[in-house]
């Protein structure tokens, strides 16, 4: 059984962080005044810089001012909700503008709720509270359907929507993005030795010490299928990934996870395929180019006898460069 912290999500060990909008200096004060205590603030004055602010610090709860020189906040809102890493973060619009037709225009716009000016604090700290505590409970319900149940680690499921909004960051700022794909070796005759119920306990093993040397908020492990696992490094150059890839390798090794039908040296062992991509974007790029060049490596060291890492970066064409 999956124990619930397994799933929990990262909001629990931090204070909530809110991205205030507004071209008035004067307003933002009076909102940072009313919730930098309990939470933490970021602000923007304009619709350009509120997307990029939001883009980099990914905040759980958006107030947005509806008028404002350029991007106004309707065309904010349908920006946000045009992309992946931000479509799903809450939107309360905040306006001078009163009356019915507005309010209506706002929540059909997507907004989950209207507070007018002049704002008042007892009233903004108490929707900014209902609507963090909706967006807590959704974030853990969506936390648990992307949990592994055998493992605990990120299932198949949310390893192909994060690779995805990586992969766009990745394009979007010519970052480098780094996969590791991970099989454990000779694991169908480690089943049919020491039975299923161990073969359980063997992957529970391995995804936690992947889990353990994988560290930064950033990554993340999954669970691919079987007895694969994925390793997904945001801002990783291949030579960063080898060498991780490298120290995971010893460290399943290290277990001493005893398999003695197939596996050289008597312990359980894992093959490793690393793939990066780095520099601008490409047109026509996709994440499944990083996902078949890993899984060739991934192929490759396991041709080669098992128990390695192989490793290689597309280049420009969308080929392999290794």
């Amino acid at each position: 059984m999956l124990p619930l912290d397994a799933a929990a999500p990262a909001w629990q060990a931090r204070k909530p962080r809110l991205l205030l909008v507004d071209d008035q200096p004067v307003h933002l004060q009076v909102l940072y005044r009313t919730l930098s205590a309990e939470h933490q603030l970021f602000m923007a004055t304009g619709g350009e810089q509120a997307l990029r602010v939001a883009h980099e610090q990914l905040p759980d709860l958006i107030l947005l001012d509806v008028v404002m020189p350029g991007l106004d906040g309707f065309a904010v809102l349908r920006a946000l909700r045009a992309e992946r890493d931000t479509a799903d973060i809450p939107v309360i619009f905040v306006t001078a503008h009163g009356g019915e037709d507005i309010e209506t225009r706002c929540l059909e716009a997507g907004a989950v709720d209207f507070i007018p000016k002049p704002v008042n604090p007892s009233v903004v700290r108490a929707r900014v509270r209902t609507h963090l505590t909706l967006k807590f409970q959704s974030d853990l319900l969506r936390a648990l359907a992307f949990v592994d149940g055998l493992t605990g680690v990120a299932n198949r499921r949310q390893f192909d929507e994060r690779l995805a909004i990586e992969w766009s960051r990745a394009q979007r700022h010519g970052s480098a993005l780094s996969l590791i794909l991970v099989d454990v070796d000779h694991f169908k005759a480690y089943n049919d030795h020491y039975g299923h119920p161990a073969g359980d306990d063997a992957l529970r093993r391995v995804a936690g010490c992947l889990r353990e040397h994988v560290r930064r908020s950033t990554d993340l492990v999954a669970r691919y299928g079987g007895e694969e696992f994925a390793c997904l490094l945001p801002d990783t150059g291949l030579d960063d990934a080898q060498r991780l890839a490298v120290q995971l390798l010893e460290a399943v090794r290290a277990m001493a996870i005893p398999h003695r039908h197939g596996t050289p040296g008597g312990v359980l062992t894992a093959s490793f395929g690393v793939a990066t991509r780095a520099g601008p974007a490409q047109p026509g790029w996709q994440p499944a180019l990083l996902l078949g060049l890993a899984d060739a490596q991934l192929y490759e060291a396991k041709h080669q006898g098992r128990a390695r890492v192989c490793a290689a970066a597309l280049d420009g064409y969308g080929r392999d460069s290794g």
